[in-house]
């Protein structure tokens, strides 16, 4: 009875050393983490009226979010009441095997700060990178955040981002459409060819300088193919892609042209 009673005052002691200052550094935590989460809100809204670029917006805030945590940490371990030169060599020797652990993140993080002072992109470019297309919409501490064009959300390591080959396709605000249109052998290649110049013409998104590029680009098994190049802005690459070829594959059709393709002919012998 005495052994047990010996340990009930010990667990009554530290309950009493102890238990407050836990129940206080619980309160502290989930008071701090909130308190955090306004100060990094509030952050990006002035940033946001100051104009800062929205890429940097993004790292900024991840950064700020983590370095506040991390303080957040600490002050609520030392409420508890360790001795902090203990718990920073403790620290000191997981964060060794944390980081060895954890070499990729790092390398992440290296590449969002690279990213961030050479720019070969930035929040609202098109890019193509690590296999995947679509539009930055946040540059994060550790990833890159895309959108592709059916609304998916690509979550991409900096890292990879950092040291991989990457396409920017709003760099510059104008692009080269390249076409491939192929005619039978029996059609007229000059009505096909003033047919498509008078097509281009027709469209304001083509720019005039420089001038549309159209020849006879080879002679394939089945085809007269007739190679197109234009110039517009980025932004309308696309609609005048998929424009042209409906209004090429209409105005063949109306014309007389056709748009042959592979066939294989069998002669059988008696």
């Amino acid at each position: 009875m005495e052994v047990l009673e010996n340990y009930t005052d010990k667990i009554k002691e530290l309950i009493m050393t102890y238990g407050l200052k836990v129940v206080a550094a619980i309160i502290a935590l989930v008071v701090g983490l909130w308190i955090i989460n306004l100060i990094v809100k509030a952050f990006a809204r002035v940033m946001e009226k100051k104009e800062v670029d929205p890429s940097l917006r993004g790292f900024i805030n991840s950064l700020t979010g983590i370095l506040l945590k991390i303080m957040l940490v600490i002050t609520v371990i030392s409420m508890v009441g360790i001795q902090m030169t203990s718990f920073i060599a403790i620290l000191g020797a997981a964060g060794l095997a944390v980081g060895m652990a954890l070499s990729g993140t790092l390398q992440n993080f290296a590449g969002g700060v690279m990213i961030l002072i050479f720019k070969p992109f930035k929040v609202g470019d098109f890019i193509e990178a690590q296999g995947y297309m679509g539009t930055v919409s946040e540059i994060q501490i550790f990833i890159t955040v895309l959108k592709t064009p059916d609304n998916k959300t690509i979550l991409i390591p900096n890292g990879g981002l950092s040291t991989g080959s990457l396409v920017n396709f709003s760099t510059e605000e104008r692009r080269r459409v390249d076409f491939s249109f192929g005619i039978a052998y029996g059609d007229n290649y000059d009505d096909a060819k003033a047919l498509l110049l008078k097509l281009i013409a027709q469209d304001e998104r083509i720019f005039k300088t420089p001038e549309p590029f159209i020849v006879l680009g080879a002679l394939a098994d089945s085809s007269v193919n007739i190679t197109v190049r234009v110039w517009a802005k980025s932004s309308d690459y696309w609609g005048v892609f998929f424009d042209m070829n409906e209004k090429v594959y209409k105005e063949f059709d109306k014309h007389g042209l056709h748009i042959p393709f592979p066939q294989l002919d069998v002669h059988l012998e008696k």
